[in-house]
């Protein structure tokens, strides 16, 4: 079977930005439960993330780390919607991948 890009992007590139962002929430000071409804995932998902059992197949170069670490704070002081967030999430992914479109399409 193909492994087409929308696959990929959710089977790992956004655990991955999850986990990165729900650890750099914990270690501003946010709790757990804050995060897993920041991120509109479950408490054992945020559990999951910071103890590496999911999210952990990407590690980020620095340039994606200070997106998330902006992200984070962001999130953190309260000035991001939940549907900015899902933007942030594109720029993110866009940026890692080092594409203008999502998943390789031309939407």
């Amino acid at each position: 079977m193909v492994k087409v890009p929308c696959q990929e992007i959710v089977w790992d590139i956004i655990p991955a930005m999850q986990a990165a962002l729900a650890a750099e929430l914990v270690n501003r000071g946010v709790s757990q439960i804050k995060v897993a409804k920041a991120l509109s995932v479950a408490p054992s998902a945020v559990s999951q993330y910071l103890s590496g059992k999911r999210g952990y197949r990407i590690v980020f170069d620095d340039d994606i780390k200070e997106l998330i670490g902006r992200l984070a704070e962001d999130i953190n002081s309260g000035t991001i919607t939940e549907d900015k967030l899902g933007e942030e999430f594109c720029i993110i992914c866009r940026h890692l991948r080092g594409s203008e479109t999502c998943g390789g399409h031309n939407a």
